[in-house]
């Protein structure tokens, strides 16, 4: 059975970070679904169409990552297309709290996910 795996996030814009993490995921798991979520609570740059179209431009180069927008929370896109892998990035100490409690969350509503947490490399730290 292949190891398929999400990276969910707004991707307002997508950064050269995330295709760094994304990068990295493929080689990790035999598919990387990257979700874009509309995110309502935040103003973005870029409308969520146009973050689909760009993530998928940016990551076009990776033969084993597919790009998707979504609505709604994580953990029913995920069973919908039946993964159960996590991959969240750190860029720093300060993110891990969140991500924790995200974690922590997530797993609640879904008992049998699991998170893998990537952290970038050092020239992308603070993007």
């Amino acid at each position: 059975m292949p190891r398929r795996a999400i990276y969910p996030g707004t991707f307002d814009p997508v950064t050269n970070g995330h295709k760094d993490l994304v990068r990295r995921a493929a080689g990790m798991f035999d598919h990387v679904l990257v979700a874009v979520a509309p995110n309502p609570g935040q103003t973005p740059l870029f409308n969520h169409a146009e973050r689909i179209d760009l993530t998928r431009r940016v990551l076009a180069d990776i033969p084993n990552v597919e790009v998707d927008g979504y609505q709604g929370l994580t953990v029913d896109f995920m069973r919908s297309h039946g993964i159960r892998i996590v991959v969240r990035g750190l860029r720093a100490v300060s993110d891990f709290e969140f991500e924790f409690q995200l974690a922590n969350m997530q797993r609640h509503l879904l008992a049998d996910i699991e998170t893998v947490f990537l952290t970038p490399q050092e020239q992308f730290t603070f993007i």
